[in-house]
């Protein structure tokens, strides 16, 4: 693969750059990446600019709103992103997940009425999958749907659901055969998350931000027509929709990272309170540069994954290596940086770096457990790519 822009990528990447700059509020690239999250309807405001110019949807078909574009181009977008440290569109579900496979397996009625909202961030999704008794085994979900006349009767619980409390849509896996092995009695809705009998509770983190939620489906009364292929196609669509989650996230994931090495090594460039720079210690240059290799090679890792994508249209296995070694990395490079700065960095108004890094590093504890944990992307590696047998 020639890593090189194409002179249409490159002009892209220059466009999209200089719009950025353009666009982003005043001292916005010199802010923690966490910063303003709490403001949504900054996010959505800023996800509205992001659509009327043209820079979300890039990969989706023209005929549903978007510009028809290869996945390298997703990639510029998530890297120029990072480097300037701008704010990504609040719809990321919607847009990654539900968006294309509402494409995918979608009735025109469906599609006519749910991809625009979607695109233009007028309405928010998230995503109904994980159950507090199952793990991370999606077939083993007993939240159930019961057909009563021309509605599916919901009832049970997710959790782990990002924005769920923003959320206007939801895509929900549910159990509507319980009498059928646990692959084949799955089905796949979208739920009006304003209606009736739907309740979702924040969950606060360690960080203190209520990122994922708890959702409760008491006797939600959902259209029949609001089901995506038909019952008993669950796990079908559900893995079309992970499939987009996989194939898109090592792109978000690798720029985020270089995106933090780059703070990293601005953090060492600069005095300390004790009027000390941390990159005078070879100790430390050594440890920055380890960082700094490990992005580089978990970037072109994605790379060839994103080769994969280009070729045959399928993702292949590099997005779970990417996810396992990304997650495990930023834990370990947040914890360094918090090392350097100890109890100055600690989260406060006049913290050095404005607290910056501990939030880092106390999000970071999460990143081995959000979109497959270590344990299953292991399995996964091994018995895709190495062939080995799988556990029981």
């Amino acid at each position: 693969m020639d890593f090189r822009d194409s002179p249409e990528e490159a002009e892209f990447r220059t466009e999209l750059r200089s719009w950025l700059l353009a666009n982003l509020p005043e001292g916005w690239a010199d802010r923690a990446p966490e910063a303003g999250r709490g403001d949504f309807e900054f996010l959505r405001a800023w996800g509205g600019k992001l659509y009327d110019a043209g820079y979300v949807g890039l990969t989706w078909p023209a005929e549903f709103g978007g510009r028809g574009l290869s996945p390298v181009y997703q990639a510029i977008y998530l890297e120029e992103l990072a480097r300037l440290n701008a704010p990504n569109h609040p719809g990321v579900i919607g847009l990654n997940m539900a968006g294309p496979t509402i494409i995918a397996w979608g009735t025109d009625a469906q599609k006519q009425r749910l991809l625009k909202p979607l695109l233009s961030g007028e309405e928010i999704w998230c995503q109904g999958f994980s159950e507090p008794g199952s793990g991370s085994d999606l077939a083993a979900g007993r939240t159930s749907a019961v057909l009563d006349g021309d509605h599916w009767v919901v009832n049970g619980q997710k959790v782990w659901s990002s924005y769920a409390h923003k959320a206007d849509w939801c895509i929900l896996v549910v159990r509507t055969d319980p009498e059928a092995p646990k692959h084949a009695g799955l089905s796949y809705l979208v739920v009006d998350m304003h209606s009736p009998g739907v309740e979702v509770r924040p969950l606060v983190q360690i960080t203190g931000d209520p990122e994922f939620n708890e959702i409760f489906f008491t006797d939600v009364r959902v259209p029949k027509e609001s089901i995506l292929g038909a019952p008993g196609d669950g796990w079908k669509v559900a893995m079309t929709t992970l499939l987009h989650e996989r194939g898109t996230l090592g792109f978000a994931l690798t720029a985020g990272l270089e995106g933090t090495v780059n703070r990293l090594i601005e953090l060492v460039r600069q005095p300390g309170p004790d009027g000390r720079r941390p990159a005078d210690d070879p100790v430390v240059r050594d440890a920055v540069a380890r960082e700094w290799i490990e992005m580089q090679s978990l970037r072109f890792t994605n790379y060839r994954s994103l080769t994969a994508l280009l070729e045959t249209g399928v993702p292949g296995p590099e997005g779970s290596m990417v996810k396992l070694a990304w997650s495990e990395a930023n834990q370990r490079l947040t914890a360094f940086a918090q090392s350097l700065i100890g109890l100055t960095g600690q989260i406060s108004d006049d913290a050095w770096w404005n607290g910056y890094w501990q939030y880092q590093q106390l999000r970071s504890r999460g990143n081995t457990i959000e979109a497959g944990t270590s344990e299953i992307l292991r399995n996964i590696i091994a018995e895709r790519v190495l062939g080995l047998p799988k556990g029981r």
